[in-house]
């Protein structure tokens, strides 16, 4: 974290991020004047913070290019979820996310920049964590993932580690992909452990 904006500029300039969190009350340069220099060298996505809820600071900052703009106060949960949206939205507008290889494990096949999930011919209707959770355990490639890590993997925060809902959303995932959760094909429990991509055809 920089506490100045000459510093907070240099950062973003020479880092490798998938988004910044920009306030606009600032020492040394403000929000909007780090925002102007940033765009002149970077597309990333931008998130303004700012203390001033004018409509008018509001559309200043969008229209030098902010990606979104968050009042404060604001609650940690929201400033997750605005800075997923930002985000995905550049993920979406990537013309390179075209290109980008789906995950693959015998027929099931995710498209992570579409956020489609096909079995076969068929498409499959995931919740955005199920689609989440289904690409985490696919991209472990047979690693066992603890519920805790796949939890903090989804979703970006921690859990108590007695919080069984990933079981929910597991059994859930299962029935969809048609899995017995006897003899599971794609998603195997590990006991006392957590979950791992069943031994299909992997590439």
């Amino acid at each position: 974290m920089r506490h100045t904006g000459p510093e907070g500029l240099e950062e973003a300039k020479s880092g490798d991020y998938d988004a910044v969190i920009l306030d606009v009350m600032m020492p040394g340069m403000d929000g909007f004047e780090v925002l102007r220099e940033l765009r002149k060298h970077s597309n990333v996505p931008v998130l303004m913070l700012t203390a001033m809820g004018e409509e008018a600071d509001r559309i200043v900052g969008l229209e030098m290019g902010a990606d979104d703009y968050l009042p404060k106060t604001f609650s940690s949960r929201e400033l997750l979820a605005r800075l997923r949206a930002v985000t995905r939205r550049a993920v979406l507008e990537d013309p390179a996310a075209e290109e980008q290889v789906d995950l693959v494990a015998g027929d099931l096949r995710l498209n992570e920049s579409t956020h489609v999930a096909t079995l076969g011919d068929d498409v499959l209707e995931l919740t955005a964590l199920e689609f989440a959770i289904l690409a985490t355990l696919m991209k472990a490639k047979g690693r066992v993932k603890t519920r805790e890590s796949l939890l903090e993997d989804v979703s970006e925060r921690r859990f108590d580690v007695f919080d069984r809902s990933i079981d929910v959303h597991i059994s859930q995932l299962r029935r969809k992909l048609g899995d017995d959760a006897r003899h599971p094909r794609y998603i195997v429990t590990v006991r006392g452990v957590g979950y791992k991509l069943g031994d299909v055809e992997r590439s």
